[in-house]
């Protein structure tokens, strides 16, 4: 016996007589064991006369076992981050289903698609989001491996600025296009509050006039009917951000100084529809408290000023130019004789509102409202929002209006940032999670017929068996039938049919070795077996009745699944 050994870097080799064996080995697995022991931070015991029989004492092994057990890794707790959401094959069908609807519109309208990724450099995003006192602490960020930050987007309007701006030489202007995809906003997730949500967009880049303001108001109109929104159950409402601008100026809120007092005034402006007149005035004066207590800081204007205000934004039926009383004239030329941007901005909603009447919009689909406030920065023209006017229960058992689903308005500063020369831009973005839910409540969405996959069995396990197995399914499929091969236990034929049963199945396909030996199968309608299942009183009859089941050539497969899910599309029909 050959006995190869290192000991300090070298290899050592004796070879040993037959009488050497058994205490070479012996002392080699000695020491092999002292090792482990070590590593473990253990004694060896060395009771009794044979070291190798009697050296793991009881409580060291047990130590041992012990130690072991504790390093066993943890299980992983599946949990979902906060704020975000799964989504179901229903969810994901509706969200299709009203997609497609909504790309439908915009194609007709001449937009084409476009796609921008979910990253994009942190100062290309800039800093537009509403209500955060640092913006660009409302949004993922990272930083790569050169050193540079990168954010997920919060809205697809700034990615498109980006994209227009690098790709500005063979881009056609006027530039038409629409997107749709997830944004993120690191923001306080709360009911009905995600930090992930889906918007789809539309915008025409390099159009200056108001005409492209007014047609995007006329396709969100178009949208909302697309959708089955009868029309009193929404409107879309325009103002002009230089109309609020001129505002603020009258009221010596002019001027970069004054940027964080604009946007309070803004901000208190937005919440006329939530607190009143009344809240507005306080949270423009010296602060309002709520329900709670809590107590909001206002911003500190004097009652003319406050008033001054209100008079502009107070809900109000616009009169169209040579409609006016001598009064709301006299009203409004205050206002512009105090602010060029408000007069410019006064001129602009009048020829928004002349282009849409003229194409059949009245005011109950389409109207001005001074009160309409988009909170992103950015916005420098028309802005406009589409409002649901539908009651819907609240978290509180309250009835309250939907509400906005979208909104937009004119961007001229957003890609000249990148360019250093002016590029007109509007658009507007629908909220599709929100938009869902609306049409989920009036009932116009999820609606389609979605059949589940007819379940081909599998009674037999070899190869050629199989084969026919997958054959079958094949043929459903390439005739149009949604259809699957069961892919679990097919040992146990009853958990088929549970699978089946549990996953809708309309029809099962069975062919056992005698079935296949005719040339036929069996086809079981599921939904029919189901129904009369409680006409039959124990399961010996059930099987002996073999209801809803019928065999017919292998040939004849497709043909009679499509007829047996035609009647069951009637039967569906017939039962609303």
């Amino acid at each position: 016996m050959l006995l190869q050994c290192h000991r300090n870097g070298r290899s050592i080799e004796k070879r040993l007589g037959d009488h050497d064996r058994a205490p070479a080995i012996r002392s080699i697995l000695s020491r092999s064991i002292d090792s482990v022991f070590r590593i473990k931070g253990l004694r060896p015991c060395r009771t009794g006369p044979n070291p190798l029989g009697n050296r793991h004492c009881h409580s060291e092994r047990k130590t041992l076992e012990m130690n072991d057990k504790q390093k066993k890794p943890q299980k992983l707790k599946a949990r979902l981050p906060r704020g975000f959401v799964d989504r179901s094959a229903n969810d994901i069908r509706a969200v299709n289903e009203m997609t497609a609807k909504i790309r439908e519109v915009y194609e007709h309208y001449g937009f084409d698609p476009v796609e921008t990724p979910l990253f994009e450099y942190t100062d290309a995003l800039g800093k537009f989001l509403p209500d955060a006192d640092r913006p660009n602490e409302g949004v993922f960020s990272l930083q790569d491996d050169d050193e540079q930050w990168m954010s997920l987007r919060y809205d697809l309007t700034a990615p498109l600025a980006r994209h227009v701006a690098e790709n500005f030489n063979e881009i056609q202007l006027p530039y038409r296009t629409y997107r749709a995809g997830y944004v993120f906003r690191n923001e306080k997730p709360g009911p009905g509050r995600f930090r992930q949500f889906m918007q789809f967009d539309a915008d025409t880049v390099g159009a200056p006039g108001v005409q492209a303001d007014a047609e995007m108001c006329m396709m969100m109109a178009d949208t909302l009917e697309a959708l089955g929104i009868k029309r009193g159950d929404y409107v879309i409402r325009v103002n002009n951000r230089k109309v609020l601008d001129g505002v603020l100026e009258a009221v010596g809120l002019g001027g970069d100084d004054k940027a964080g007092q604009r946007l309070n005034v803004l901000r208190a402006i937005d919440k006329l529809d939530k607190f009143g007149p009344e809240g507005v005035r306080l949270l423009l004066g010296p602060g309002r408290k709520d329900d709670s207590g809590d107590f909001t800081k206002g911003v500190g204007l004097d009652t003319t000023n406050i008033e001054f205000v209100m008079s502009v934004v107070e809900k109000q039926p616009y009169v169209a130019v040579g409609n006016r009383s001598a009064e709301q004239v006299t009203k409004l030329n205050e206002l512009t004789e105090r602010s060029f941007s408000a007069k410019e901005g006064f001129s602009e909603l009048d020829m928004i509102h002349g282009l849409v009447t003229a194409a059949g919009y009245q005011s109950d689909r389409i109207k001005i409202d001074p009160s309409v406030v988009r909170g992103l920065e950015y916005y420098t023209g028309p802005v406009y929002e589409a409002e649901l006017l539908f009651d819907v229960t609240n978290e509180k058992g309250e009835k309250v209006v939907f509400g906005s689903v979208g909104g937009g308005g004119r961007y001229d500063g957003l890609v000249s940032r990148f360019m250093g020369q002016p590029v007109p831009a509007t658009g507007f973005s629908i909220g599709v999670s929100r938009l869902m839910t609306a049409l989920k409540n009036l009932g116009k969405l999820g609606q389609a017929d979605v059949i589940e996959p007819v379940l081909v069995t599998v009674m037999d396990g070899d190869v050629v068996s199989m084969g026919r197995y997958q054959r079958m399914t094949q043929e459903l499929r390439k005739a149009g039938i949604r259809a699957e091969m069961y892919q679990g236990n097919w040992k146990k034929f009853g958990n088929q049919l549970k699978y089946a049963d549990r996953r809708g199945c309309p029809v099962a396909i069975i062919q056992g070795g005698d079935e296949r030996a005719e040339g036929v199968v069996q086809i079981k309608d599921l939904i029919e077996g189901k129904r009369l299942s409680g006409e039959i009183e124990d399961n010996a009859s059930w099987r002996e009745a073999r209801v809803a089941q019928e065999t017919v050539a292998e040939s004849d497969l497709v043909a009679k699944v499509k007829e047996i899910l035609a009647a069951q599309a009637e039967d569906r029909k017939r039962a609303g």
